[in-house]
């Protein structure tokens, strides 16, 4: 018998302006990719249509970083996207959500930088980390949501620095 199929999304927030060519590289290899959601911080245009290349559809709000003024981005500040059933909810600042709304599965957040993964009241709670700035945590990083085909929800995390040096 062979196994559930399982759909993958790409993660990625706080680019800040460009997309590093390792997470490119990094989601890349993940293909094929349901779509990509970013979490914010874009910080121009061309990273979206670089995602939209690589693996559409993208899913993206802005953060705190993104100016109204920079044509082409979203002006949401809260998406959702359904992917595989499972009702995604994107966010920049984790702390503007409140209760997380009861349909939602999955919330993918940004904005400090740092890469993590929980479960809060059944709710996988993922952030990418930053593609651009590691601030703080050792490495820049994206992610991988991984929806299995029995609806079981995972997540992974790939630093960056573990793939080579930074190109510009």
């Amino acid at each position: 018998m062979p196994a559930p199929q399982q759909t993958r999304v790409g993660l990625i927030s706080d680019t800040h302006g460009w997309l590093d060519p390792r997470a490119r590289a990094a989601l890349a290899a993940e293909l094929p990719l349901a779509g990509i959601v970013h979490a914010g911080d874009i910080g121009n245009a061309v990273v979206i249509d670089e995602l939209e290349m690589l693996a559409p559809p993208v899913t993206a709000v802005v953060g705190n970083c993104d100016f109204s003024s920079i044509p082409g981005l979203p002006r949401e500040t809260v998406a959702r996207v359904t992917v595989a059933g499972k009702v995604v909810l994107v966010i920049h600042d984790f702390t503007e959500l409140g209760p997380i709304p009861e349909d939602v599965d999955v919330v993918v957040r940004g904005h400090s930088h740092e890469p993590s993964m929980q479960w809060r009241d059944g709710v996988l709670v993922v952030n990418p980390g930053s593609a651009s700035q590691r601030r703080r945590h050792p490495s820049c990083s994206v992610g991988v949501l991984e929806i299995a085909g029995d609806g079981t929800l995972s997540a992974r995390l790939i630093e960056l620095d573990e793939l080579g040096e930074r190109a510009r």
